[in-house]
């Protein structure tokens, strides 16, 4: 079974910490059997103070972190050195760092990032960290390849998250690149959480929260979710939320962070990898009722979005035997 170890490090943020053991702890197969095992660790295996007015005890050390297929760090806050400058990388969890096993897939959330650029592992790769300490970031560490737009970084055997809510969606991420879709949809159900972000969406919107008085597109949006089968006009989608469609287009920007054309393509792009994970059907069906129209299509946007081709992605993400599905 894939052990995921958190390391919980002196004044971590609480609600970071429990993001894995709430993600992956939730993970179960075909025949409702694990498929994670989740366990939190300290440096020295003492309880440690939290960035909140509470303690949390753990079971274990850093011994377990080479028992490891996947390290979690959570965000804390740190402390200073002798010159009263941040110390990313204290001795001790130096030391653990360096009992990772080779290959260990390493996950930091928020500005547990700084630990991995102070360590040297993030030189010359692409990362990520909250956007409200890019600058620093890039100050202390000019040889990392930093993104501050988004949500997450897969460069696949370290990933990064932004943070607090994009720890989620980078969790979710794993998910589906270990399991596929219909795992990750379902820890999704449970959890109460959207199952898929792509990881270059923006950190954050203009106006993410719509004013009281103001209507708002969601319901047009779930409305299209419902129609992906077919062509979705602006117009359309703007008659459905009663707008204009200059209103509309405006507000759909501010509550969702990009285009209706946009995000249209990226939910049909998600419908169809769906299918392709869980069905047997032709690409040219999935290109159909994705709304794409021809399998000609479906391929340019997969590539576009993913870097592969829908069979490509069919044999490497498919986990369990296909669905067969009427035409």
């Amino acid at each position: 079974m894939h052990r995921v170890v958190v390391l919980a490090l002196e004044n971590v943020y609480p609600f970071e910490l429990g993001i894995p053991v709430r993600i992956f702890g939730t993970a179960t197969g075909a025949a409702d059997e694990p498929l994670y095992e989740v366990i939190t660790c300290s440096l020295d295996g003492r309880p440690v103070r939290t960035s909140a007015d509470f303690g949390i005890a753990v079971e274990h050390g850093a011994e377990v972190l080479a028992s490891a297929d996947t390290l979690v760090l959570p965000p804390f806050t740190c402390g200073v050195d002798e010159n009263d400058e941040p110390d990313w990388l204290p001795e001790p969890l130096a030391r653990a760092l360096a009992g990772l096993r080779p290959g260990t897939r390493i996950v930091s959330i928020c500005t547990a990032s700084y630990v991995l650029a102070a360590a040297g592992l993030l030189d010359g790769r692409p990362a990520t960290t909250h956007w409200n300490e890019v600058e620093e970031f890039r100050r202390r560490f000019p040889r990392v390849e930093v993104d501050p737009d988004v949500l997450f970084v897969d460069d696949g055997d370290i990933l990064t998250a932004a943070g607090v809510a994009a720890g989620i969606d980078l969790c979710m991420h794993l998910l589906r690149r270990d399991h596929g879709s219909e795992v990750a949809n379902r820890v999704a159900r449970r959890c109460v959480t959207p199952p898929w972000r792509e990881g270059g969406q923006a950190q954050f919107i203009e106006r993410p929260v719509p004013e009281p008085s103001s209507a708002t597109t969601s319901a047009t949006r779930a409305w299209a979710l419902e129609h992906l089968h077919r062509p979705l006009s602006l117009a359309e989608l703007a008659e459905h939320a009663r707008m204009s469609v200059r209103t509309f287009t405006r507000r759909f920007r501010d509550e969702v962070g990009m285009t209706p054309g946009q995000w249209l393509t990226r939910q049909r792009v998600e419908h169809a990898r769906r299918l392709l994970e869980t069905t047997d059907l032709s690409v040219d069906r999935i290109a159909d009722r994705a709304g794409f129209g021809t399998g000609a299509s479906l391929r340019q946007h997969l590539v576009a979005t993913i870097g592969v081709p829908p069979m490509t992605y069919r044999q490497t993400f498919r986990t369990h035997e296909p669905v067969s599905a009427r035409g």
